[in-house]
């Protein structure tokens, strides 16, 4: 990690603060064996295939008609099989730790509200609160969060400007795209989360294989 950035007990509101905005798919919520099982279902994919969702996307692609079956893959799994993903390993306990600290913890997705599928419209985000509720995002005794704390927009710029908006002091984020954005606002920490690892394009950006760091990053004296 780059040692002159602020970490997140320094990075802090006038108040003190800590706003840490959350993306919502890739980042909280994890599809790789979502995808691999339903790409496999539908027949686009050899079940040999690493599951990995970038792998998966770039292997349909390269079939006739890809594009247009990579986006119908997309509308099941964000729709109607969303119940079937899971939450990143130590993403739930981070959440919790956020509310237990006082750290305010919001989710910011960008997410159109609707998808075609099989001429049916799928209410893509109904489908994520309903999974956000079943992962107990909503209890107090669970990720300690509010439905008040989850935003959707239709565009990257809308969900940027709400980041801004909000008054984060750090966003998390599986995109270093979003990050590269030039509307990004500098002053927010950009924490990039990645699984399967990546080589940040700036040395500004945090780089994260696990939520167990992020929390680390955090909570570190809470935890010593």
């Amino acid at each position: 990690m780059n040692e002159q950035r602020p970490t997140g007990r320094q990075s802090r509101k006038s108040d003190g603060r800590i706003v840490i905005g959350v993306d919502l798919d890739n980042t909280l919520a994890c599809y790789d064996e979502l995808f691999h099982f339903a790409a496999h279902q539908e027949g686009l994919i050899e079940p040999s295939l690493p599951r990995n969702k970038e792998k998966i996307r770039d292997t349909i692609r390269l079939l006739p008609q890809g594009e247009s079956q990579w986006t119908r893959l997309q509308a099941i799994v964000y729709g109607p099989r969303m119940s079937s993903a899971t939450a990143f390993d130590g993403s739930e306990d981070f959440l919790r730790h956020c509310a237990e600290s006082g750290a305010r913890a919001l989710i910011v997705s960008h997410k159109t509200q609707f998808a075609s599928l099989d001429g049916q419209q799928v209410d893509l985000r109904k489908a994520a609160l309903s999974w956000m509720k079943a992962k107990k995002f909503f209890d107090p005794n669970g990720c300690g969060l509010s439905p008040d704390d989850v935003f959707f927009e239709s565009t990257r710029a809308e969900k940027i400007e709400r980041i801004r908006s909000l008054g984060c002091t750090h966003f998390i984020d599986d995109l270093a795209e979003v990050f590269a954005e030039r509307s990004f606002p500098r002053d927010v920490g950009q924490l990039l989360f990645a699984p399967h690892g990546a080589n940040p394009p700036r040395q500004d950006i945090e780089v994260f294989r696990t939520w167990r760091e992020l929390d680390e990053f955090f909570f570190h004296d809470q935890r010593h």
